[in-house]
């Protein structure tokens, strides 16, 4: 049965977007354009969730919630927030929000979240799945990404602070909310705090806050993000970047636990827990002294880092099936797979995007695609050119892999008829049989035989 979800903003043009991208075969969309029609739509009919703009003509995104929750208490409720309206929307979820994004919204963050809800319910602890392959909309087989969601669960119900190290589009984000959403503290903010999107001159302001006639237009008194997430998390996403004069007022806090806002009088004590990720190479900028080394060792208690896509090329296979299935419900494709010779090229690409890029790819391909299965045809031009001379040419000689895209052509090349692809490799059915099972070729069963490539 399928899921339905209601969004309500009173832009048309926000509501066609968020529509088109969280509708698909088993989710289904509806949309109001103001809080009173969301309402009347919730008192005559049962949702699976809400997500709703916070600033609107009439009835508020905030009003909307806590008449909501007379409605239906347990409904889960994301709320979109302009960059002004943030400490109003952390204010609601001490109401019962299930979190904010602020706009304009992360397309990709908000389809992971809303997967996550509708998958595993209104509650925020998300736990992996039974083959241990997905936590949190983080996937991964690989014993680096392993790795990554043993050491979540070990430090996430911890107050430890976290540093996230990776490189630009590897989820350093999806990692700081899952270690939030499974820790003691989920039921309180998750505020994220981007050091490369705040000009320095106002980053003070952002994270200490300050009192009214602290300067010229400071007409009332304004939270800081960190008091904003009391209770709760802060992620300090591209840390490397802050500003150096700020580094030590952000020292400061960590250390004595309170902050001062700006004109303020009084010290207020903050319980929050820090995460913070950066691209940089941290090491390199300590040495050089752009990052100051009391402050690293603050904020570095564990460290998770997360491999680039690069070095778990076996995970590449298990996203772009994962990123299929996601796009073709999305853009109602009657896509089936991605056929052996496309799914070699992004087993055999660089992805210096990582998973972000491959991500794209696959969205791009679905789009394209005017077959039942994903071909060469449906990629970027840039990765048709691993398809010609130097197709089975593999970095660093690896001979495992020569061998599994060698063996995987041939079966391909005779429909997966085994004795005919043993005499084109020139070995006998049995030996042909011994490396599928060891390099995981062999099909299951017949309706999960690839069908022979166009």
């Amino acid at each position: 049965m399928a899921q339905t979800i209601l969004i309500v903003d009173d832009e048309i043009n926000t509501l066609k977007v968020l529509a088109a991208a969280l509708q698909n075969r088993t989710t289904r969309v509806e949309t109001a354009q103001s809080g009173e029609e969301a309402l009347g739509l919730l008192q005559k009919k049962k949702y699976s969730l809400v997500v709703s703009d916070f600033k609107m003509g009439g009835m508020s995104g905030e009003d909307l919630l806590e008449k909501t929750r007379v409605i239906s208490p347990e409904l889960p409720f994301i709320l979109l927030t302009a960059h002004g309206t943030i400490e109003l929307a952390v204010n609601a979820m001490r109401k019962g929000a299930y979190t904010y994004l602020t706009k304009p919204v992360n397309i990709s963050l908000l389809e992971a979240i809303v997967y996550d809800i509708l998958k595993n319910g209104s509650t925020k602890v998300v736990e992996a799945d039974a083959c241990m392959f997905q936590y949190f909309n983080i996937i991964g087989k690989t014993p680096a990404m392993q790795d990554v969601f043993s050491l979540i669960k070990r430090v996430s119900r911890t107050d430890a602070n976290i540093l996230i190290l990776g490189e630009s589009g590897t989820g350093k984000e999806l990692v700081a909310r899952a270690i939030h959403y499974t820790s003691l503290r989920n039921d309180k903010p998750f505020i994220p705090i981007d050091c490369t999107t705040i000009p320095a001159e106002l980053m003070e302001s952002e994270l200490f806050g300050y009192e009214k006639g602290a300067f010229t237009c400071a007409d009332e008194r304004k939270l800081g993000l960190i008091e904003m997430a009391q209770g709760g998390t802060t992620f300090f996403d591209e840390i490397g970047d802050l500003d150096f004069a700020l580094q030590k007022k952000l020292l400061r806090f960590l250390q004595e636990k309170e902050i001062r806002r700006i004109a303020g009088k009084g010290k207020i004590k903050v319980d929050v827990r820090v995460l913070s990720a950066t691209n940089r190479d941290i090491e390199a900028s300590l040495q050089n002294e752009e990052f100051r080394s009391d402050l690293f060792y603050r904020l570095n208690v564990i460290t998770i880092r997360i491999p680039p896509l690069r070095e778990r090329l076996d995970d590449v296979p298990l996203l772009a099936n994962h990123y299929l299935e996601h796009f073709r419900e999305k853009n109602k494709k009657n896509i089936r797979e991605i056929d052996p010779e496309a799914m070699a090229i992004l087993m055999n690409y660089d992805w210096p995007g990582n998973v972000r890029e491959l991500e794209n790819v696959l969205e791009r391909a679905v789009i394209l695609c005017q077959s039942d299965a994903i071909n060469i045809e449906s990629l970027p031009r840039r990765m048709q050119a691993l398809n010609q001379e130097e197709q089975f040419v593999v970095k660093e000689f690896n001979l495992p892999e020569i061998e599994r895209r060698t063996i995987a052509r041939a079966l391909d090349k005779t429909s997966w008829n085994q004795s005919e692809a043993a005499r084109l490799l020139g070995i006998s059915r049995k030996q042909l049989r011994t490396k599928m099972k060891n390099l995981k070729l062999f099909p299951l069963s017949p309706k999960n035989k690839p069908a022979k490539t166009r």
